[in-house]
């Protein structure tokens, strides 16, 4: 909330579910977010259009995330969007859902059909769902998946942002081959931690660690390698990693230009170190050769 009202990019929505930051983050965050945000939304658009929204998308883990509103305003609504999380993050997304005009309004407006079923647990239109779920059960999770219509057949996008690093190795990788097994033309995003061993890596663990914060698949978050490596070991046909600082350098210049200028960096390095610790790993499986 913080970087988007200093103006690194436009989010009208995020201020119905977050409160004014009190204190301003530093300028290597906001710019690590930027990347973050444009890098993940490349990925998803790029399926978007070969799938003419012929799709599903799947947000594992996403909290106070919005994309759905975003995507409706850009006229790039998924045949359904599906987002899962914690009941009780889910429970606090639906009363501030129901308790918001902007955000109840497009729901409605792109709901049809049957009365829309909303408890204190869940939500369910025809276009968009929140569904409280623990991702370390993916019985539990598909078994609540398809009560709100999911559909197995039609390609899938999955998402997860600084989620699966959460979750003990074995967890996430049940997830990630469930997820592979379930779906016969599908993506997964995954945006996390990467180069873990080394100095700096070893600081931001024990940081996070001092905040009762554990990274318990940190493990997996060895190399670009071992991010590529975990996916093509559970079922994935594709797989690519690359790291936030390369991601930086792909995104359109003069934007990023415009980016720089709004708040002064001092450390230079501090930014690429941090960069460099964060990736973007992508898979696909496509028996319908899209």
């Amino acid at each position: 909330r913080f970087a988007v009202s200093v103006g690194y990019w436009k989010d009208p929505y995020i201020q119905y579910f977050v409160r004014q930051a009190k204190e301003r983050k530093a300028p290597e965050i906001n710019r690590g977010y930027y990347a973050r945000v444009h890098g993940v939304s490349y990925l998803i658009q790029a399926f978007l259009k070969k799938t003419e929204c012929n799709c599903q998308i799947v947000n594992l883990g996403a909290g106070m995330d919005t994309l759905f509103w975003r995507l409706k305003d850009e006229n790039l609504l998924p045949r359904k969007y599906f987002e899962v999380d914690f009941p009780m993050i889910v429970a606090r997304k639906i009363h501030n859902i129901k308790s918001k005009p902007p955000l109840s309004k497009p729901i409605m407006e792109s709901h049809s059909g049957d009365s829309l079923l909303i408890d204190s647990h869940s939500l369910d239109s025809s276009r968009y769902s929140l569904v409280g779920a623990d991702l370390r059960f993916s019985s539990d999770l598909e078994e609540k998946l398809k009560k709100h219509n999911l559909d197995t057949h039609l390609p899938t996008l999955l998402v997860a942002e600084c989620v699966l690093v959460y979750m003990t190795p074995q967890q996430s990788a049940n997830l990630l081959k469930w997820a592979a097994s379930t779906f016969p033309v599908a993506m997964f995003i995954n945006y996390e931690q990467v180069n873990m061993t080394d100095r700096f890596g070893q600081i931001m663990i024990e940081n996070l660690q001092r905040r009762q914060c554990n990274l318990a698949g940190v493990e997996v978050c060895r190399s670009l390698d071992s991010q590529k490596e975990r996916l093509l070991l559970n079922g994935w046909e594709t797989a690519h990693a690359i790291d936030m600082m390369k991601v930086y350098s792909f995104l359109p210049q003069a934007d990023v230009k415009r980016i720089e200028g709004l708040e002064f960096l001092d450390e230079k390095e501090l930014f690429e170190q941090l960069m460099q610790h964060y990736c973007i790993s992508w898979a696909t499986k496509d028996s319908s050769n899209l």
